[in-house]
């Protein structure tokens, strides 16, 4: 009995694993193709080195960049590890997912969630700008999780849209370059999904996580004026719509509030 149950939730997980992969494979497209303006359903995959499309065979995910040794079978040319493991990632968090919400139609939800701001967090590293179509993409799961997850309420996600995007706006207009409008839209989204608790303590995250690294590039003098703040700021959304509300009630446990 228990044999068997474990079989099959080893079968459904390594499903899980294999889909999320494929989804990875598919945002290593979208985070190359969308910065440049190249249609993402446009035509198969190609070497960004020597532009041949690249062979079905040796497009499976994760088993193709070993097999090939991270590099273009046609040109020899080298293939970003970034590849590799994006599409590990895609997979590791259809599994976050699918063990969180126990396989249900939350869990995908939340990975449609997941995905788009994976890509969101690797084109704004690669360019400094969260592309329009990813937010109005976004916007379909946020917008479905409203029929699938009984938390937060209407008005809490409603308050959530504004309680840091307008903050964020006002000061991207005071202060130049403080905020980007990438950053603005993406908060408004995360705030319908999250309800305004959660935004506030996914924002507390991507300032936290974004400060470290800022640190860090001053220590190192990195000379950059600018840093990407989407990335930091996925993270927050992302832990703020798993466990969330555990962090704010022992938050509030620890303090006696």
């Amino acid at each position: 009995m228990y044999d068997s149950l474990s079989l099959i939730y080893f079968v459904l997980y390594a499903f899980v694993f294999i889909f999320g992969c494929m989804i990875g494979s598919f945002l290593n497209v979208v985070v190359y193709r969308v910065p440049i303006g190249i249609s993402v359903a446009k035509g198969r995959s190609f070497c960004p080195n020597c532009g041949k499309p690249i062979a079905f065979y040796d497009n499976i995910p994760l088993l193709s960049h070993l097999w090939l040794r991270g590099k273009c079978r046609k040109c020899g040319a080298k293939i970003a590890p970034r590849y590799f493991f994006t599409e590990l990632c895609g997979g590791l968090l259809a599994l976050l997912m699918a063990g969180h919400y126990d396989f249900g139609l939350q869990a995908v939800v939340g990975f449609a969630v997941a995905a788009i701001l994976l890509a969101v967090t690797l084109i704004d590293f690669d360019t400094m700008t969260i592309p329009n179509g990813l937010v109005i993409a976004l916007i379909i799961p946020v917008a479905a999780s409203y029929f699938v997850f009984l938390e937060p309420s209407l008005i809490s996600r409603v308050i959530g849209v504004f309680v840091i995007s307008v903050p964020m706006l006002v000061l991207s207009l005071v202060i130049p370059g403080g905020f980007g409008g990438g950053d603005v839209k993406l908060m408004a989204v995360a705030g319908f999904l999250l309800g305004w608790p959660c935004t506030l303590l996914a924002t507390f995250i991507g300032l936290v996580l974004g400060g470290i690294v800022g640190v860090i590039k001053l220590i190192r003098k990195s000379g950059e004026k600018h840093m990407a703040f989407g990335p930091y700021l996925s993270v927050g959304i992302l832990v703020s719509m798993l466990w969330g509300m555990q962090i704010i009630f022992w938050y509030l446990n620890f303090f006696g509030l």
